[in-house]
């Protein structure tokens, strides 16, 4: 083997480690995260404004979520839903057993207010969770987090989602959203976890927006 090639080798090897490196993905998801809530601050005020004129309740929506090795986290969100929507989905989901409707998505939900079907549409709904992302329950990609109804419902085989942070978008956000059924979703998450690196986390954010524009599977 010639020193050449023995460099070439070290030097993939060292891309390879930096690449998918956690510190770097955490200094990108600082980074990103900072970012992100300076230059949505004028939407987040004209959000909250929109959100209280509309129906009574708090602007933000906080849910226990799972994250990371199966450690739960509060997860906060804009409200887009009437006030006790949680009692009226554990009704809508109770009767899910089928691994494929895990994620329990009505296009027609009644439970979403007018506001809230617009800031869904374009996920605005999701922006407080830079600040998720921020304290470290979150990265900027990663597998959507789950409830805690939902991992419940897990084969073992889907657990695999959980062994890294979960993020604010991810393969399957920008590939077809809730219109992926659960099985599909958990196959591009693996996909996700077992390629991951900044470099496929970059090119997932730059396809975000595109995606978020379009709405495809956004309800």
């Amino acid at each position: 083997m010639s020193l050449t090639t023995t460099f070439e080798i070290r030097n993939n090897a060292l891309l390879g480690s930096v690449a998918r490196s956690p510190m770097l993905k955490r200094v990108v998801d600082i980074v990103g995260a900072l970012g992100a809530l300076t230059l949505f601050a004028p939407l987040f005020l004209v959000t909250a404004i929109a959100i209280r004129l509309e129906s009574k309740g708090p602007v933000f929506f906080r849910q226990t979520r799972v994250g990371k090795n199966g450690a739960p986290f509060s997860m906060v969100k804009f409200r887009s839903m009437v006030v006790g929507a949680d009692a009226l989905h554990a009704k809508m989901q109770g009767a899910t057993t089928s691994r494929h409707d895990i994620r329990y998505k009505n296009q027609n939900d009644p439970r979403i207010t007018l506001t809230g079907r617009f800031i869904r549409r374009y996920s605005i709904d999701e922006l407080p969770q830079f600040w998720n992302v921020l304290i470290g329950d979150m990265s900027l990609v990663g597998p959507r987090p789950a409830l805690p109804s939902e991992v419940a419902k897990y084969a073992p085989s889907d657990r695999v989602r959980l062994r890294v942070k979960p993020g604010i978008t991810c393969l399957w956000q920008i590939g077809g959203r809730a219109n992926i059924d659960f099985v599909g979703q958990v196959a591009l998450d693996r996909q996700y976890v077992r390629d991951q690196s900044i470099v496929l986390d970059l090119w997932i954010l730059l396809r975000t927006p595109y995606a978020v524009l379009c709405g495809e599977g956004a309800y």
